[in-house]
């Protein structure tokens, strides 16, 4: 019996819409479709609805290489990302794959059938509906879009004013001239506080801080503006890239001296009223968590305007009228907005089972950080940590358009990870994600693990992982050819 469809993609976010494209290109017989669980295309950006919302890398690299990013400002909003993301999918006919409102609950390989057996919930009223695939791509990302990151903040019941979580933003808030707690010092705060100061006076409360580096917003220079405007994308993006990957690299080589660096730019662009320690000095090194980034220097701005501020210390409890902290001092509040982090989740929550029996991700090493252990033509889309996250997300649909065309030129059926019986005694595993933040290191029971060793390594550098999906060994993959 034929298959309903040669591949399928879950989700119409970036990472989606970029494995279509790869897939189209590579294969144009190839019958693929995309299945996205909300009414529009976008993953994250459509999603959330935040005050300032904006990427965290620049356009040039978290945009697509085959649909380049046309403007000059490196960091982009939301509404601009996601008219972006729209024009790309429609002019390479990708939007006319994706079916909306249809939601993956369960995925269950059949090694007598070779194929995915798939349970797609509509949200028109029609129901479940099942549907077959050879291959299955999640492009999903990482968060969990029904919960938030669950924190415990003493008293918060007893708040009078309005609490929201960012990922839960209502659209009828109107914070005009009101006093606003921000609790939380990552890249959702950071970029929270210039957008809310604007019309509000903010505080960022903070247990602990966060390295936030100023980034001009705008690219180009004589030379660039000398460049045809094909050539010139292609030497912004591939400028981005490595500077990126020189920065982490020095970070991780020379801590201390980053430090300075990023203390002497911080220390210039504070007022005078609020010291660099403790408000900007974390406890761990650079990289060690994720840097965030503020365009033009707004964070800074919106402090040196006097509309907002920042507070580090730690909660005692929350009062009806706002937050007494453990120094003694007391934040008055009308909003408490808890920025305290996401929630991680694999695959978008779907039930994933290999002949029927239940595959549990955090039990299984990533190889490649593409597939799953165990898991048959199969694979997860992830972005880098340390970087943009696109070329990551990019790396692994080219990876998967080279075992798709390795399988079909050896006949197989599927292609599968497999540790060696060396590897399954010696193996050592770690966090496929290797930073130290809060949201990722509760998600340790939730994510893949990384090997010590091979292709089971974590990935962090695109320049490598893009040659391995187009020319390495493909070690540690077994061909199934099937009995059908």
């Amino acid at each position: 019996m034929e298959n309903d469809y040669d591949v399928v993609i879950v989700g119409a976010g970036i990472s989606g819409i970029n494995a279509a494209y790869r897939l189209q290109t590579q294969f144009p017989n190839l019958r693929y479709t995309m299945l996205e669980a909300r009414q529009k295309l976008g993953g994250t950006w459509d999603f959330f609805k935040y005050p300032g919302l904006r990427s965290d890398s620049d356009l040039f690299t978290f945009g697509f290489e085959w649909h380049p990013w046309s403007q000059k400002n490196p960091i982009a909003l939301a509404p601009d990302l996601l008219e972006y993301l729209d024009e790309a999918a429609t002019q390479h006919g990708i939007k006319e794959k994706i079916q909306f409102q249809h939601r993956l609950l369960g995925a269950d390989w059949s090694s007598v059938d070779n194929a995915w057996s798939l349970s797609v919930e509509q949200d028109n009223n029609f129901g479940i509906t099942a549907i077959s695939a050879r291959f299955l791509v999640f492009g999903t990302g990482y968060y969990d879009y029904e919960k938030p990151l669950q924190t415990k903040i003493s008293g918060i019941e007893n708040f009078q004013g309005q609490v929201i979580h960012p990922q839960f933003w209502p659209e009828d808030v109107d914070y005009t001239d009101k006093k606003i707690v921000v609790i939380g010092s990552g890249s959702t705060a950071v970029t929270l506080l210039p957008s809310l100061a604007e019309k509000a006076d903010v505080t960022m409360l903070q247990r602990s801080p966060t390295y936030i580096i100023s980034v001009p917003n705008r690219s180009g220079s004589w030379l660039t503006a000398m460049l045809p405007d094909t050539i010139q994308r292609k030497f912004l993006r591939l400028r981005y890239l490595y500077v990126s990957r020189l920065l982490y690299v020095f970070s991780q080589a020379f801590p201390t001296l980053m430090k300075w660096l990023i203390k002497k730019q911080v220390t210039s662009q504070l007022p005078d009223h609020i010291p660099f320690d403790p408000h900007f000095n974390p406890r761990y090194n650079p990289w060690d968590q994720r840097l965030c980034a503020a365009p033009d220097g707004d964070f800074f701005k919106s402090l040196r305007s006097g509309r907002a501020t920042v507070k580090t210390d730690t909660i005692h409890q929350v009062t009806s009228s706002g937050i007494t902290l453990d120094s003694g001092d007391i934040l008055d509040a009308d909003i408490i907005i808890t920025a305290t982090g996401l929630a991680l989740c694999f695959g978008g929550g779907t039930s994933i089972a290999v002949d029927g029996v239940p595959i549990l991700a955090s039990e299984k090493y990533a190889w490649r950080g593409t597939m799953l252990q165990d898991m048959p033509n199969a694979a997860f889309l992830v972005g880098y940590i340390n970087a943009s996250w696109t070329p990551g997300a990019d790396a692994a649909s080219v990876l998967v358009c080279r075992l798709l065309k390795k399988i079909e030129e050896c006949g197989a059926k599927a292609v599968v990870p497999r540790l060696s019986p060396s590897e399954e005694d010696c193996m050592r595993s770690s966090r496929m994600m290797g930073l130290s933040s809060t949201y990722v290191v509760t998600a340790d029971g939730v994510l893949p693990k990384a090997g010590d060793r091979g292709p089971w390594k974590a990935r962090d550098n695109y320049f490598e992982d893009i040659k391995f999906a187009k020319s390495s060994n493909l070690e540690g993959l077994e061909l199934l050819y099937g009995t059908k």
